[in-house]
Formats: C-alpha cells, structure tokens, sequence
C-alpha cells in the first residue's frame, strides 16, 4: 500500500509538472535573428517579451507541439502515453506494470555485454551433430518460409521426424532478408506441431526477449504451454510488458507478477480477470492455483471440473502443472499432441506417461534408451500396480530372463501388448535392444521380421544384420535388410523382387512398392529389374512434380539443410498409406546423394516394415 501510494504521489507530480509547463507558451533560447526566418526573406521578428506573470518555459517537452494548448485539452497521461489509473488499479499492479506505466522499462534486461548474437540461433553446433551453420544463408527467404510453416508437424516415419529434430534445432544462420527471430520462430513452431516442445523450448531460451518479435513471442508461448513450464515465459513479458492484450497474455502476466514476488498484485490481476470472458472460469481457477503457491499470498483454490466438456493446450497445462491429473472423461478422444505432452512432462504420474509413451516413442520423439528408463521407474516404483506394473515387469523378463526362449517370449508379450500399430511399433522402439540380445536362431525365424524391425528403430544396424543368414531371398525380412545393409554392393535382380512380390499382403502392394523405391533410391537394384518391376506394380518413379524439382536441386547443390526440409514435406501424414514411392524414391536418393545415407536407409528400412 505504502509502495502504491508512493507511486501515486510521483505520477501526480509528473502530471501537475506536465500542467505548469502548458500554462504559456515556451520561450526560445536562440539570440535575435536566428529563429525561423519569413518566408521572402524578410528580416525575423523580435522576440516577443513575456506577458507580466507569466513563467518562462526552459525546454517544451518533446513532441509536446509547442505550449499552445490550455491545461483542459492536455490528456492527462504519463511519459509511457497511459492513461493516470486510479489508486484501486495502482495497488493491483506490479512493480513491473508499475515500471512500465512510469515509462522506467528498457527493452533489454540485461547488459549489451551479456546480450547474445543473432547471428546464429540455435541449439545444436555442427560439431555436436547440427547441420552447417551457412546451410540456408544464401536460399531464398520465401522458400525457407515455406518448407516450415507449411509442414504441420506430422512425419510418417520415426526416423524422418528425427532427422528433421535435428536439422531445426542447429545452429543457423537466418536466410538472407529474413528476419533471425522469426526463422527461429517458424523452426520452434514446427517443433511444437511435432510434438518436441522440449527442442522448441530451448530454442526459443537462445534469442534474448529484447529481440523477441510477435511471431516468437508466440512460438515461444506455444514452447511453454506444451512444457507445462508456466512461468518460463516470465523473462519475456517482463520485457514486453504490455505490448500484447489478450487473454492468455494478460493471465501469463498475472502469474509471473506472482512468481516475481508480488504474489499479492498478481492474484488480484487474476480476480479482475474472472467473468470477462477471456479465459473460462476452470482455467482461471488452474492459473490462481498455480499462481497461489507463490510467495506470501498463499492461496487455496479447489478445482471442480463439473461442466467441462472439453480441453485445450493452457488447460492441459496448468493442470500438470499443479499436480493434478487431467479427468478421463478429457482425455478419451484428443490430439496426439497431448500424449506427447504427458510422454515428456516430468511432473506426470507415471502411468500417464507411460500411456503417451507408447505413441510418441513410435513417433521418434522417445529414443529406446528413454523407454526402458521410464518402465525402470514404473518398475521400482512399488505403489504401482495394474498394467503398466505387469508391462514393467515383462520389459524385464524381456532383458533378463535366464532362457533365451523365455526371453522371445517377453518381447513378444510386449508387441502384442501395443492397442493399435503405432503403439506396437512403440513397443518395438522399447525392446530393440532386448532384441539385439538374442542370438539368431531358427525357433524364432517366424517373428524375424519384426525382431528386425525392433533393432532398427533403434539404429542396430549391425545387430540386425546378424539375421541375414535367416532371411530367405524375398522375404520381408530379407527386405528389411537388403535396404539396411550400410555396405551393401550386390544389386538385387528381379527375381529377388518377384519373391517378394509374391508373399507381399499389404494394401495394394505397398511394401513391394516401398522395397522399390528405397532400393532405387540407394542405387541398389538392377536397372532393368527396376523398369520391369515398376511397370509391374504400374508406378512411375521418374514423375515429376514442383516438390521433386525442388529436393533433386537441393541435393545437386548438396545442401543438407534443405533436402532435410523438403524432406520434412513429402513425408507429412498420419500413417504410411499417406506416403507414395514417388516421393519415398525422392527422399532417400536425396538424402543418400548429400552424405545422409545412414538416415535413408532407416527411412527406407522402416518403410517396408510398416508399409
């Protein structure tokens, strides 16, 4: 209060200052002859000598337009150009607002030494595994722009999403005219629709907030909000203050002044909030909870869902935020998204996370390494009961059973455990290295092809070929392999291809024509069985289209970072039966011929084993 009315007495004073000064007009400090000579050159006026009474102005304020107007037409503002509040709204801001009011907030809030280069944004040097930092320096901003805004986050293949995580999270240099913040802002946008809010996160932390452009405030937002980090945009609206007015801004800005030691000004913001229509009450009543735990202004606030039909992102949110699970009933029929929120929010129980595992490890967004870590966890945690403790307990039978049949068996458990394919090839990201921990044998050559498949989701390469001496020319495992083999130099021919042909079940013969495809793409297959093959299955991998010109460009130029990108395109859907072989045969030659040959052949492995 004290704080409130101390900052009220000095905006009276400003405002009774502003006043004297428009009380005469101001006085001119130039000696006679040097004002604005008349127009015909006519000699200047004398100076005119004040009226008796009248208080000489030093300096009009800037921008003032002179001292003509009376005190009853001047506004009553401040130096920020707000209006004067009233003491209510005075002891409901915080010191920040406050500052910001008083026109006292700078754009950085940190020292030029300390600021960041814009130069390159990012997360991933090259020699941590990033693309070249000059990739995109000379392309076409507009083209740029495209290939991210343009993709909306969702990739057939597990190893494409990896491989496009890491091409948006390097180091970069903006392409020429475009603006760095917002190039950073469309890369954390497009990690946000994958599902990686994570990478997003610390992408949008690399740019300082006194750079930050509406386009990144946003994407940054969208970071937060898919991180349950509530208060990590904080640093940001400090700086932006009130330079946005909508409703999740303004409840952001509540809720950091709280986290920023005004716990008090910042719940009042929030009650001023409530019935205005922005935000709907359970969400009010999730943002005071959260913003209640902060500080001195302690609050309690219970949170009834009856009546809530439905969930959005912020609501997702604040309630992993808060320590609370989100209602069944919420949750049957969502988004994807919000299983990869709950698979990598460290604030969830552990059966919600291990339900959104078995999507987002399918996905490419949980690496094997991190599943088995997250079932350990299940495992040792002894209140956990039911199936994710049984699923807990397979997992280990699966890398520790004494008997290697019992062993395969687990594994097998855990496949058939998967609700639907993308789940079942969640599961097989988890038990690729239990797999790789079995010795070939022929009591197993029925479930080879999806031993394979497990391996390679995983990157073993080496592992999986071990079964080679299994797979029978044609097989679905022998395809699997001809395609993942790093050093293979034998061309396959056609009757290798008819085989395959012959024992191929899938919906229009897909995996024959993905096996082409890749084939072609890596340059193994005989160019005459090539020609025959495709004319059987009645493709054309030569059609051509703009997206086709533009990836062969890239790849002639061997620019990494943009075949990645165009690759990104071509591979959007929600299951394999999106992708064609015109565009798989495009990518993984792309992909092969700029030194990615290791990506397109995992790409390319994994596309007939889900096609």
């Amino acid at each position: 209060m004290k704080r409130a009315l101390l900052f009220s007495g000095g905006i009276a004073l400003a405002l009774t200052s502003a006043w004297a000064m428009a009380q005469s007009s101001p006085e001119s400090l130039l000696p006679p002859g040097f004002e604005r000579p008349k127009a015909g050159g006519a000699k200047p006026a004398a100076p005119a000598v004040p009226s008796a009474g009248s208080t000489p102005v030093v300096q009009p304020i800037p921008g003032s337009g002179g001292g003509s107007a009376s005190p009853a037409a001047r506004p009553a503002t401040l130096p920020s150009g707000h209006k004067i509040p009233t003491l209510k709204e005075l002891e409901s801001m915080s010191p920040d607002q406050l500052d910001e009011l008083l026109g006292l907030k700078p754009k950085f809030d940190m020292p030029s030494a300390a600021r960041r280069s814009m130069k390159q944004v990012g997360i991933l040097a090259e020699d941590e595994g990033g693309m070249p930092a000059w990739s995109l320096g000379k392309q076409s901003a507009q083209l740029v722009k495209a290939t991210l805004d343009g993709n909306k986050g969702r990739m057939v293949s597990r190893w494409g999403h990896i491989l496009l995580r890491r091409a948006l999270a390097s180091r970069l240099d903006a392409p020429a005219g475009m603006n760095p913040a917002d190039f950073a802002a469309s890369r954390a946008a497009l990690l946000v629709r994958m599902g990686e809010g994570e990478a997003a996160r610390q992408l949008v932390q690399d740019v300082d907030a006194g750079n930050y452009t509406p386009a990144l405030t946003q994407a940054a937002m969208d970071a937060y909000a898919f991180t349950a980090d509530i208060t990590g945009i904080c640093p940001v609206t400090s700086v932006i203050g009130g330079g946005r007015k909508d409703a999740d801004w303004r409840v952001l800005r509540a809720i950091c002044a709280s986290f920023q030691g005004d716990g008090a000004a910042g719940l009042s913001q929030l009650d001023q909030l409530v019935g205005e229509g922005g935000w709907p009450q359970i969400d009010i009543l999730l943002a005071q909870r959260y913003a209640g735990a902060a500080g001195k202004a302690r609050r309690t606030v219970k949170i009834e869902w009856d009546g809530v039909k439905d969930m959005n992102p912020w609501r997702y949110a604040l309630t992993l935020a808060v320590g609370l699970e989100p209602p069944e009933g919420l949750t049957g029929n969502l988004p994807l998204r919000y299983d990869f929120v709950a698979a990598t929010a460290p604030m969830a129980k552990l059966e919600l996370r291990a339900k959104g595992a078995d999507r987002a490890a399918g996905a490419g967004i949980l690496s094997s390494a991190a599943m088995v870590d997250l079932y350990s966890q299940i495992y040792a945690a002894d209140e956990i009961n039911g199936p994710w403790a049984d699923t807990a307990q397979t997992l280990r039978k699966a890398y520790v059973a004494e008997k290697a049949s019992d062993r395969h068996a687990a594994i097998v458990a855990l496949w058939d455990g998967g609700a639907d394919p993308q789940a079942r090839y969640s599961r097989q990201v988890l038990t690729a290295y239990a797999a790789a921990r079995l010795e070939p044998s022929g009591d197993y050559a029925k479930d080879a092809p999806d031993l394979i498949a497990s391996m390679l989701a995983a990157g073993l390469d080496q592992n999986a070929l071990r079964w080679g001496q299994l797979a029978d020319i044609g097989s679905l495992a022998w395809g699997q392999l001809a395609l993942a083999a790093p050093n293979r130099t034998a061309p396959v021919n056609g009757s290798a291809l008819d085989s395959f042909y012959g024992i191929d079940a899938s919906d229009g013969y897909r995996k024959s024509r993905f096996l082409l495809a890749g084939l072609a793409g890596l340059g193994r297959v005989e160019p005459d069985a090539a020609r025959d093959f495709a004319a059987k299955l009645g493709i054309s991998l030569e059609r051509q289209t703009k997206w086709t010109r533009l990836i062969q460009r890239a790849a002639d130029v061997n620019n990494r970072q943009l075949v990645i990108l165009l690759a990104g395109l071509g591979m959007q859907g929600d299951g394999w039966d999106k992708m064609t072989s015109v565009n798989l045969y495009h990518i993984v030659s792309a992909l092969n011929r700029v030194g990615l040959s290791a990506e397109a052949r995992m790409i390319a492995a994994e596309a007939v084993a889900r096609g």
